[in-house]
Order: C-alpha cells, then sequence, then structure tokens
C-alpha cells in the first residue's frame, strides 16, 4: 500500500465524508436498520454515531487499513462493539445468510468489481434482509454526465479508484437485488459530478 492510499487519502476522505450535509442522509438511511448489521467500506467509522441506540454491535469491512486509526478512535467513544475485517467486499468469508442488513454509505463507487461485490452482498444477506445504500454516482443529465465520465479517471487516481460514473440503480437491479426505495437528488454545496446520489433500501429477489 503506497504512502499517499495509507496516510493522504483516509485524511482527506475523513475530511470530506464528515461534511455536515451529509449527516441527515446518513441518519434517515440508518434509522431503520435492526439485527445483525454488516457495514461494508467502513472508512473512518463515520456511521457509527448515527446508527440507532439499540444497535450495540456491527460487523464491518475495510480494505484499507489507512482508515482504521480514526476509525478505532470512534469505536472508543460509541459504545458500539464493532468486528473488523480488513479486506474487499468482492470476496468476503461470511457464511450464506449471515446478515438482516448491509450499510452501504459512498463506497460502491471504489469497489474494484462491484458486480461481485453486489453477488457478495446478497449472498450474506438473509432471505428477508435488507441493503441500505447512499451512494453518489452517473447524473440522468446527459451535460452532467459528459463530465462525470471525462473527470472519472483523473478523480479515481486522488480517490482510491472511486467511479463518479457507475448507475449505481442499475448495478443493484442487474445483480438480484430488487430496489424497494430508492431517492435521487442532487446533494447541496456539492458540484453536480459528484453528487448525484441514490438513497434507498433493496431486498433479495
Amino acid at each position: 500500500m503506497g504512502l499517499y492510499k495509507k496516510y493522504i487519502f483516509p485524511r482527506l476522505c475523513n475530511l470530506v465524508m464528515s461534511r455536515e450535509i451529509l449527516e441527515k442522509y446518513r441518519k434517515n438511511l440508518l434509522s431503520d436498520v435492526d439485527g445483525n448489521i454488516l457495514e461494508i467500506g467502513f472508512g473512518t467509522g463515520i456511521n457509527l454515531s448515527f446508527y440507532p441506540e439499540h444497535v450495540r454491535k456491527i460487523t464491518v469491512i475495510e480494505p484499507n487499513e489507512g482508515m482504521n486509526p480514526k476509525a478505532i478512535e470512534r469505536v472508543k467513544s460509541s459504545g458500539i462493539q464493532v468486528d473488523f475485517h480488513t479486506l474487499s467486499t468482492d470476496s468476503m468469508p461470511f457464511s450464506d445468510c449471515t446478515f438482516d442488513g448491509v450499510v452501504s454509505t459512498f463506497t460502491l463507487c471504489s469497489i474494484v468489481n462491484v458486480r461481485n461485490g453486489l453477488l457478495e452482498i446478497k449472498r450474506v444477506l438473509k432471505q428477508d434482509g435488507r441493503f441500505f445504500f447512499l451512494e453518489h454516482g452517473l447524473s440522468p443529465d446527459p451535460n452532467v454526465e459528459k463530465w462525470q465520465n471525462r473527470l472519472s479517471p483523473i478523480n479515481g487516481i486522488f480517490a482510491d479508484g472511486c467511479n463518479l460514473n457507475r448507475n449505481i440503480k442499475n448495478l443493484i437491479g442487474s445483480n438480484d437485488l430488487q430496489i424497494s426505495e430508492l431517492e435521487n437528488f442532487y446533494l447541496e454545496k456539492t458540484p453536480r459530478f459528484a453528487g448525484y446520489m441514490y438513497k434507498g433500501i433493496a431486498h433479495k429477489r
């Protein structure tokens, strides 16, 4: 792991993802999670303060170990027990039908093999489990999409593989997950090429 990815990017990521404008969306998304929870792309643990009070334990995966120092700080002050795994979403060691809920916030944009990752999410979800997601991605506006396609390769270099132009709805729907709730909007105070949002819940088909 390079120095930038391990030491610099985690700090930049934490700064951007900690913005106040994201808090209401995180809180709303997580308000209904329950049971045995897996969070993918745990990052620096920003979601911890937005889980409902009844959630006292979660399992998390994060491939970038440079995120861990800040994440551990948040775990210590959260009161939530966290089972850490440093690995990628596209190959998880958990048994089939393990989790009642899987949470993903700003993660599907950077999974290298995102289709495998979504199949893994489906596999580890219980039959009546739910996939909670808050992601940025492809805009329906052709002018915005044009800039997303142009800037995505550059963004990926500086943002640890983050793609600006993934169609999150289509990706989820084409991997045996059925979206039951979906909100699309442009995130305020954010450039449109980076701020078209997909927030929702999906189930196994």
